[in-house]
């Protein structure tokens, strides 16, 4: 009888919440909400969204523990934010063809392999000279490519080299050459310039790799501002640049199933700026020039052209074009409208921004919008040098957001920030905030869970179960980012104690019985206070919430 009555028991706290009505939320699953936060370390963030596992991956310039290169971090959000142990590429054993200036990593999939493809730049300190002429090159940085089976990594190099490119300006005065030994003072004419030796390979960082609809491959690239002295006839001066390149690549690493071919750019590009008398065995490959700021000037990118007599010498003159992501849209009459967002300025100054050209062709020609930058710094929400970031869809693909790094003061250390983007008609708008705002579409309904459906124990001896909350995709969201966490309440009060660490939550009755224990997810909002979270569904509001039965005995 005692059984029997005890199994009524059971079955009735094991019944769910009754939804109570709520106001419509119109394409919304749920009320939770993000704020960035800034407590996330990373730079030129690119994100992958992982449709196996519903999880969002950033890939980091840092973040990397000992050991490792770039920093690998998982959200089911984009904005609670788990980091991954070990890194990118294990030091030592991969992208050892470079010893430091790992930087802008980017991942893509191929879902018919399996495989992911890891891109990242590399400086040289071995065989400089075959790759730049000089062994005394400075910023001797190249691309190489990695794979893996899972976005997770690590990931394996498919060859102990960067990828076989050897751009080659061959219009190019290289001042350098006549330079003093600091060679951060050019000459101080364009007449005196033009009399350095002509022709000077180019070091590139910063890969984006573009797939377009007809099926053709391009990399983009930013051009190191070394070794590129540009003339600049409003100032009267020269200024060291980086600008931003295309270069096609073949198709064949990409179907590959071993995962073995590395990227080759395609045979027109090769040795296209060889010069008739160059020796055998030279290597001189093109470029398409993508964009730069001679070519479509904008103030705003001017934000270091004086930084050799603001410094004292200790700077140079300099402008950056880097950090670029290609995306192809289709405007109202059906034709293709190809967007380029880039970043400008030094990342480690508060006017690092964002701005956004758009193309008919992913070779251009490219023309920057005069709304330029699209993203920068926010002294009133706390929120300085915004950039280098990559563009990302919500899981049901009706959002986009450009996900970047920012720091939340001039002083601190970047960190990755969320911020929704919008395009259309010929414009491309970033919403940058440090407020609520609600998460993605299709990250809800949430859905929470436990490892138990019932708890048993004795007065006095604690009992654990584990707590889980995940997305629709079926991402678990990391209960031990401070941005999220649960809550947990036994009912009758009087039947014991509740301690919830992160996902874990112990239960300690005080007598014999059956008890409640209701689990709850919270988000943190911008104030720092907790807010419980519904699930919406058209005008009813489900909180997200467990049950589970406790039977002390």
């Amino acid at each position: 009888m005692r059984r029997n009555a005890l199994l009524v028991s059971v079955a009735a706290l094991l019944l769910a919440f009754v939804p109570v009505p709520a106001a419509a939320h119109p394409g919304r699953t749920t009320d939770a909400t993000y704020h960035n936060d800034a407590s996330t370390p990373g730079a030129d963030p690119f994100v992958l969204f992982d449709e196996a596992s519903g999880y969002y991956y950033a890939y980091s310039t840092e973040g990397a523990d000992p050991g490792y290169h770039f920093g690998i971090y998982r959200s089911p959000d984009l904005a609670t934010w788990e980091h991954l142990p070990g890194g990118a590429l294990r030091a030592g054993q991969d992208g050892d063809w470079a010893h430091d200036w790992f930087w802008a990593p980017e991942t893509y999939h191929n879902p018919e392999t399996g495989l992911y493809f890891f891109f990242y730049a590399g400086r040289m300190n071995r065989g400089v000279a075959e790759h730049f002429r000089y062994p005394d090159f400075e910023e001797a940085s190249k691309v190489g490519v990695a794979v893996s089976r899972s976005p997770a990594g690590p990931f394996r190099d498919i060859a102990e080299a960067p990828i076989d490119y050897f751009p080659y300006d061959p219009a190019y005065h290289d001042v350098n050459l006549i330079m003093d030994a600091t060679q951060k003072k050019p000459p101080a004419t364009l007449a005196e310039g033009q009399t350095a030796p002509l022709g000077t390979y180019l070091p590139f960082i910063d890969p984006n790799v573009f797939f377009d609809a007809d099926g053709r491959i391009y990399l983009y690239y930013s051009r190191n501002a070394y070794r590129n002295w540009v003339w600049d006839a409003d100032l009267g001066k020269y200024i060291e640049e980086s600008n931003i390149y295309a270069v096609e690549l073949t198709g064949d690493w990409w179907h590959d199933p071993a995962g073995r071919t590395m990227p080759a750019i395609a045979p027109a590009y090769r040795d296209a700026n060889l010069a008739p008398d160059d020796p055998a065995g030279t290597r001189k490959d093109g470029f398409v020039p993508i964009l730069d700021y001679g070519s479509d000037k904008q103030e705003w990118e001017n934000a270091h052209v004086d930084d050799y007599a603001n410094s004292g010498g200790a700077k140079k003159d300099r402008r950056w074009a880097e950090g670029s992501t290609t995306l192809r849209t289709v405007d109202a009459q059906g034709k293709p409208l190809y967007y380029l967002t880039y970043s400008a300025n030094n990342f480690e100054n508060e006017y690092y921004g964002v701005g956004y050209a758009t193309s008919r062709s992913p070779l251009g020609p490219w023309r920057k919008d005069p709304a330029n930058p699209v993203l920068s710094q926010d002294p009133a929400q706390s929120l300085y040098s915004t950039g280098h970031g990559s563009v990302i869809g919500s899981p049901d693909g009706t959002g986009l957001y450009y996900v970047h790094h920012g720091r939340p003061s001039t002083t601190s250390a970047r960190a990755l920030y969320t911020s929704a983007m919008d395009i259309g008609r010929g414009r491309l708008a970033i919403h940058a905030s440090t407020s609520d705002e609600p998460l993605p579409s299709g990250v809800g309904p949430l859905r929470p869970s436990t490892d138990d459906r019932v708890l048993r124990t004795s007065p006095g001896e604690p009992v654990t179960t584990t707590a889980h909350v995940r997305s629709a995709p079926g991402a678990e969201f990391d209960l031990a980012n401070p941005l999220n966490r649960v809550r947990a309440t036994l009912w009758p009060a009087d039947a014991g104690t509740v301690a919830v660490t992160g996902n874990q939550v112990t239960v300690t009755t005080s007598r014999p019985g059956v008890a409640r224990l209701t689990i709850t997810y919270q988000r943190q909002r911008a104030d720092g206070s907790y807010r419980d979270v519904a699930n919406l569904r058209g005008h009813h509001r489900s909180p997200v919430a467990v049950t589970v039965p406790v039977i002390s005995g």
